[in-house]
């Protein structure tokens, strides 16, 4: 377009105006305000829609972000329970194994595993559904394995009491066993002693009396040359037939013993004994009447004391008196 064609068009536009169409292009003005405040109407529309939205939106995220907060705790705090459960499980099966006071080496060895995941379920800062249940399937094989433990222990224990039961039974059995055995052999002994004792031989009617060399009896016994010894042997259907030594001890007044030349000696309660003379005499379990012949020409006056043994057994004694 050439500058006079703008010109005539804006010559003709004068013209237009100034012969009286102004109102026709008010017209077009105020069709065109009218749009325009469809348009900017519309806009708002669409914003205040687009505002309402947002705002849906953000309450919206905020809810399901407080919801999935809250689902969040909830699951924490149940994976901290279930975990705390899982603990106190263990530990409590670890306690009762420990209480049993028995152990191997494969019970030792699943104990540590079980102290193990106890330490690794408290050093867990986060657990999830995979971890939990994966916790639970290791605690349940150990728990099914320890209450095998358990049960074998138990019956072990049962049998053990038992066994300690009838071996305290036994034991007191042949307490009283023993005890009555005892008894019989306490009074086996008593009989076996009272029959030893009842078969002791006796020494009765003893006598001591001074001889001369003729066999007479001097008046005093400066006088002797000798001493004989009388008594008589009892019978006794207990003792043991035989031969038998008598042995006879002289005591002078002085309280000395008057000893055989020989200084001879017989045993008597596991000691020597000197004896003064000795005879050797056949018992037969009846009376037997016996002497005994000491020589000693250096006699004094005073009571003379004899001891007559048989056995290793003391059997009898007696004393006399000579001026």
């Amino acid at each position: 377009m050439n500058k006079n064609t703008r010109y005539e068009e804006d010559l003709y536009e004068s013209d237009y105006i100034e012969e009286g169409y102004e109102d026709d292009y008010d017209g077009y003005e105020s069709e065109d305000s009218k749009r325009r405040d469809k348009t900017i109407l519309g806009y708002r529309i669409v914003i205040v829609t687009l505002c309402v939205i947002m705002i849906a939106l953000s309450v919206g995220f905020i809810i399901n972000s407080k919801r999935l907060k809250e689902k969040t705790d909830q699951e924490r705090l149940f994976m901290e329970r279930e975990k705390t459960e899982l603990q106190i499980g263990l530990d409590s099966m670890i306690v009762e194994l420990e209480s049993k006071n028995y152990q191997n080496d494969t019970m030792t060895a699943r104990l540590d595993e079980a102290r193990q995941l106890v330490e690794q379920l408290k050093r867990e800062r986060t657990l999830n559904y995979n971890k939990l249940r994966q916790y639970e399937k290791e605690i349940g094989t150990l728990r099914t394995i320890m209450q095998g433990y358990i049960r074998q222990i138990d019956s072990l224990n049962t049998v053990n009491a038992k066994l300690t039961k009838d071996n305290i039974k036994v034991k007191k059995d042949l307490a009283a066993v023993t005890k009555r055995a005892d008894e019989a052999e306490e009074k086996a002994n008593e009989l076996t002693n009272k029959v030893k004792m009842g078969a002791v031989l006796k020494a009765g009617g003893i006598e001591i009396v001074a001889l001369k060399d003729n066999g007479k009896e001097p008046s005093r016994i400066k006088n002797a040359t000798q001493l004989r010894v009388d008594f008589h042997l009892g019978g006794n259907e207990l003792a043991e037939p035989g031969n038998k030594w008598l042995y006879i001890c002289i005591y002078a007044p002085d309280g000395y013993l008057l000893a055989n030349s020989d200084a001879a000696a017989f045993s008597f309660e596991g000691d020597k004994k000197v004896y003064s003379a000795r005879r050797d005499v056949d018992y037969q379990n009846e009376d037997l009447p016996v002497s005994i012949f000491y020589k000693d020409e250096n006699l004094t006056s005073g009571t003379y004391r004899v001891e007559i043994y048989c056995d290793g057994l003391l059997i009898g004694q007696g004393e006399a008196y000579f001026k």
